[in-house]
């Protein structure tokens, strides 16, 4: 990830969208702006390629940002993936997953309330990307578990979160 020097030229604070365009860039990810109040960005995780989105509300001062790894739920396994999502969720302290259900995709959604005007700060960019990448990272194999390999929700969580050391 981008370490603080690389802001100097930036600033440590800017305007939502322009503060996560200058955190990607300075990340060497592709993005673009989807208008004046979203952006996109995608990135490759250990276990699969992300898109990021930001969405900044500034009626309500609220910058939503999702993580969309690519995980795609059939009709057949939405019941178990509900599931899964239930358990997982009660793990997190910030966001949560859910499911859409027009296109069966899973996704990461957390929102952050700015106030005190439309500015965010380096800090806050990054806590607010790497928490999201970072639960996405940590749980995308208890998708896979349920998706492909025959487990239940509750035996995937199980067997994902296992600590393990080093790299292998």
């Amino acid at each position: 990830m981008m370490e603080n020097d690389d802001f100097e030229q930036h600033g440590h604070e800017a305007e939502p969208l322009d503060m996560l365009a200058s955190y990607f860039e300075a990340n060497g990810w592709a993005y673009e702006h989807n208008g004046e109040d979203e952006i996109s960005a995608t990135m490759q995780g250990s276990w699969t390629q992300y898109e990021l989105r930001a969405i900044w509300r500034e009626e309500d001062q609220v910058l939503q940002l999702l993580a969309l790894p690519d995980i795609r739920v059939t009709d057949e396994k939405r019941s178990a993936i509900y599931e899964t999502i239930g358990l997982i969720n009660e793990q997190l302290w910030l966001g949560h997953f859910e499911l859409w259900s027009n296109s069966g995709v899973v996704l990461f959604r957390h929102g952050a309330l700015l106030s005190g005007g439309d500015v965010l700060t380096l800090d806050q960019t990054q806590l607010l990307v790497e928490a999201a990448l970072d639960e996405c990272e940590r749980f995308y194999p208890v998708f896979q578990f349920v998706l492909w390999g025959g487990k239940t929700p509750a035996e995937a969580l199980a067997a994902s979160m296992i600590e393990t050391r080093g790299e292998a």
